[in-house]
């Protein structure tokens, strides 16, 4: 398994455990977090850009399949605002990868992972063309006016599913 941190910040060195922006977590902890490698293209915009990411699961029904995927080779699918189009276009990613032997499973569906202590990237990658490192990936990227009725949908279906900055997302 590989571990990453994204991030458009190109010189960090050290990780420090962050309080959680979440309320749902125990808020007495830091940790600095990480996505795994079959979650990250859901990281592959720019950071505040909202998308809803879904891809296929164990039990992701035949059905659910044929409605949502337009190919039966891609079985991962961003889909950003068209707003967010020339930003995506323009943005450079850096992938810090950690060790994963300090992590622990944080959010099996969306691939978090957490951890309590310091750490130390063990490499970083400049990702400069978004959308190419998403082909390269196999990831379906689609453009829509508005992501609340796919985000709507995808949440009743039988996919791994997050939505993700929605509160940057054009309101309904």
């Amino acid at each position: 398994m590989r571990l990453f941190h994204v991030s458009e910040e190109d010189q960090i060195a050290v990780f420090q455990p962050r309080k959680p922006t979440r309320m749902d977590m125990d808020q007495t902890k830091k940790f600095v977090w990480a996505i795994d490698d079959k979650t990250l293209p859901n990281f592959l915009t720019p950071r505040n850009c909202p998308r809803v990411c879904f891809h296929v699961g164990p039990n992701t029904s035949e059905s659910d399949k044929g409605t949502f995927l337009s190919s039966k080779t891609c079985s991962h699918v961003i889909v950003i605002e068209y707003k967010w189009f020339e930003t995506m276009k323009n943005t450079k990613l850096y992938l810090y990868e950690f060790n994963p032997e300090q992590f622990t499973l944080q959010d099996e569906n969306a691939g978090y992972y957490i951890s309590e202590t310091t750490q130390n990237p063990i490499g970083k990658f400049e990702v400069v063309d978004l959308f190419q490192e998403l082909f390269s990936r196999n990831v379906e990227l689609r453009v829509v006016n508005n992501l609340w009725d796919i985000g709507d949908k995808i949440q009743r279906t039988t996919f791994k599913w997050s939505m993700c900055r929605m509160g940057y997302a054009k309101e309904r």
